[in-house]
């Protein structure tokens, strides 16, 4: 099933598609986006459980906030040439770091958003690929496209226990000097991102 046959029952009296969870919003961006026939009803169903057992998952706060990012060294994903360290993304300035897996429903309602910030060429956009196979997440870049400056295969979830990940996905904004300054749980939206984390990035870089 996909997000064409959908349509109906979504728009449907009585969804508010400007509530303020975020939810339903989220869903009309899917509803109008090029691309929406690659995102499943199993994709939309993955979002929707995330917001009703974590409630509002982006509030819980994080104890690595204005800390500087943990050391880390990750290797590179099958047929990519580079992995990831942590003094890639220290130098690298004004940055995202992604956490990311193939496993993910929500991940993939994310990555067109990602694709489109990446091609704005605002800043880097680290991945860390989370408790995933490699092959795996090899396929699945493959398939929807490559957002990341850099990816790291952190395949035992070592990695993501020190940058404290409830979970997947998840967005750090990291400043100039290494820092971890915000963390936003959950599926990145285009509100998300022209609302906050856009004008935190804009001030950063002033």
């Amino acid at each position: 099933m996909r997000l064409a046959d959908l349509e109906v029952d979504l728009l449907a009296p009585g969804v508010d598609l400007d509530a303020d969870t975020g939810v339903p919003e989220l869903l009309e961006n899917l509803l109008r986006h090029e691309d929406g026939e690659s995102v499943t009803a199993e994709d939309i169903a993955a979002v929707l459980a995330w917001q009703l057992l974590t409630g509002t998952p982006d509030k819980i706060p994080s104890a690595l906030i204005d800390k500087s990012i943990p050391e880390f060294d990750l290797p590179a994903l099958p047929g990519w040439d580079e992995g990831l360290t942590s003094a890639d993304v220290a130098e690298g300035g004004v940055s995202l770091v992604n956490v990311f897996a193939s496993w993910c429903g929500p991940c993939r309602v994310e990555h067109p958003l990602l694709m489109a910030i990446a091609a704005e060429g605002k800043l880097p956009v680290w991945g860390l690929n989370y408790k995933d196979q490699p092959s795996d997440a090899t396929r699945w870049l493959n398939q929807l496209g490559d957002p990341y400056t850099q990816i790291g295969s952190d395949l035992n979830g070592r990695v993501g226990i020190d940058w404290g990940v409830y979970g997947v996905p998840e967005t750090f904004v990291i400043d100039h000097q290494g820092r971890i300054v915000y963390k936003h749980i959950g599926v990145l939206t285009r509100a998300d991102w022209d609302e906050k984390i856009l004008p935190l990035i804009e001030s950063l870089s002033d």
